[in-house]
């Protein structure tokens, strides 16, 4: 691993992520969410610097911390030519570029669905990747600005990463989607999945990350099977009430 990356929870269900390149001490921060709390833990963790923000997509969730960020710590902010329709954005990225946090090289890739020019930045090397709002464990974001034919391209992407790939998504959403994915499945792992997962929130615990492997075994979304499906799942999804 060449990344320390650290997660704390933002707002009402976000999480913040910071990541520092271990052989030169470049820090970056993965979206936006609350600017007093990012700029807290890195007062916390001791790492002094924030050199970096890769936004993910426009939402202000996701964005809203840019322009503080910007004004205290003088860091360059990379994200999709959307993120400028909310916020400051110093560098536009799209598909197949590069971005670097010191020495780690992360791989754009385009996830549109959740919205159209969504971005999640993969780091191969190391074996993990930030996905903002396009996967979560055991689900994927709602179809705000995409077509399920998008998003349904997009997770298929994700899915052919390695099994052990680490999944940092950017909510904490996971009960819930666990409650949905058990109205679909009736497997005994799926329902002890489920479990670990409610007894996991009950004590006040992170569910992320996850892995691709964890994903495609349980998540209702990755286990569509073709996008007819996947796009019946998630209108159900949307008007679930469990």
């Amino acid at each position: 691993m060449t990344l320390d990356v650290r997660l704390f929870p933002c707002r009402s269900d976000n999480y913040g992520f910071l990541a520092r390149d271990r052989a030169t001490g470049v820090v970056a921060a993965i979206d936006t969410p609350d600017a007093a709390r990012i700029l807290e833990e890195l007062q916390a963790l001791g790492w002094g610097r924030l050199d970096l923000i890769l936004n993910t997509h426009w939402h202000p969730d996701h964005t809203e911390g840019n322009e503080r960020l910007k004004a205290e710590t003088g860091c360059e902010i990379v994200g999709p030519e959307e993120v400028a329709r909310a916020a400051p954005l110093d560098r536009i990225v799209a598909d197949g570029d590069t971005v670097r946090i010191g020495d780690t090289a992360l791989k754009v890739v385009a996830t549109p669905g959740h919205t159209l020019g969504h971005v999640v930045y993969h780091d191969a090397a190391d074996g993990l990747a930030f996905v903002g709002d396009t996967l979560f464990a055991l689900g994927c974001g709602r179809l705000f600005e995409g077509t399920p034919e998008q998003m349904w391209d997009s997770l298929s992407r994700l899915a052919t990463w390695p099994d052990e790939t680490v999944i940092w998504c950017a909510h904490e959403y996971t009960a819930a989607n666990a409650r949905f994915a058990l109205s679909l499945d009736d497997r005994p792992e799926m329902k002890s999945h489920a479990e670990a997962i409610f007894k996991s929130r009950e004590r006040g615990e992170p569910t992320v990350p996850t892995t691709i492997g964890t994903e495609r075994r349980f998540n209702p979304f990755l286990r569509a099977g073709d996008v007819e499906v996947f796009a019946a799942r998630r209108r159900a999804k949307d008007d679930f009430a469990g």
